[in-house]
């Protein structure tokens, strides 16, 4: 098998999905909220260092990012907020302490808390695996009061066995499998566990960071997928991942704000956060999706 977590089929079932809300387009905003070690290798970069030879601490690129946390996620927060979208938190517990005050604007706006690791640092190589989820969702769960539900790995970043830790911890769903525009079932040696959709195509780490576009990018491949589904029957759900030292700095503000437009100007989009999309693929798909195990 070329695929150990989920069976290979051509094409989706999306057809023989019912729309959720009566809505055949299901949008998700994923914000990233990273905790970048200082005294570490950064996990990108936007500067590359003198003759090549990387130093620590990497201070250009450090503040690269804590812009996002200072400013970049002011201006997320307060757009999302005033135009009442749900947004799922893709949140490293670290932020906690490190960035309290930004942990508590996400809380307080209600934003989805979902796990992203301690710190940005993959979890590969990590000598207890799970252990360290386990401290996470702890962390999130102590702080918010609800354990959280999903998992985006640092990096999308897994090992062969982070998925069997994931279910046993209790993570419903994981962002780190892209494969289909709806979710699926993955095979695991235990509890159930989902492959949420979460487009590398539609992400602004790589369209900005590595692939390096022009501003207006993020927004042309939307309304480019928009018109793919025009033609696609069945519901689809469109995953954005979002950074706040990306889509959060003054000459991208405008293109989140086209791109809130444009799906806000549809009659066909729902706005959900990512528990809600599992609780809806989950119900459609109970009484003939039978438990995948290893």
């Amino acid at each position: 098998m070329s695929n150990p977590r989920i069976p290979y089929q051509l094409g989706s079932v999306q057809a023989n999905l019912p729309l959720l809300r009566g809505k055949r387009l299901i949008v998700q905003f994923i914000v990233n909220i990273e905790a970048w070690l200082f005294g570490g290798k950064m996990p990108r970069t936007i500067v590359t260092p003198p003759q090549g030879i990387d130093h620590i601490p990497d201070i250009p690129n450090f503040c690269w990012a804590e812009y996002g946390m200072r400013l970049g996620m002011k201006r997320l927060i307060d757009e999302f907020s005033s135009r009442r979208i749900p947004v799922g938190a893709s949140i490293n517990a670290g932020v906690i302490d490190i960035y309290p005050e930004c942990a508590e604007a996400v809380r307080t706006a209600g934003w989805e808390f979902i796990a992203h690791g301690m710190y940005q640092k993959a979890i590969q190589g990590e000598a207890d695996e799970s252990g360290l989820i386990c401290a996470v969702l702890d962390k999130i769960e102590a702080f918010t009061g609800k354990r959280p539900r999903g998992w985006l790995g640092p990096g999308l970043r897994q090992s062969l066995t982070t998925a069997d830790h994931l279910a046993a911890h209790g993570i419903e769903y994981t962002f780190d499998w892209n494969v289909d525009d709806i979710p699926c079932e993955m095979m695991t040696s235990g509890a159930r566990l989902f492959a949420m959709p979460y487009t590398q195509d539609l992400n602004d780490s790589i369209i900005y960071a590595i692939e390096r576009h022009a501003t207006g990018e993020f927004l042309n491949r939307i309304a480019r997928t928009l018109a793919a589904y025009e033609t696609e029957p069945g519901p689809h759900v469109i995953s954005m991942g979002l950074h706040p030292h990306l889509m959060g700095v003054p000459h991208r503000l405008h293109e989140m704000q086209q791109i809130l437009d444009l799906f806000q100007s549809r009659a066909d989009v729902v706005f959900t956060m990512p528990a809600e999309t599992m609780d809806w693929y989950k119900a459609a798909t109970e009484s003939r999706t039978p438990a995948l195990a290893q």
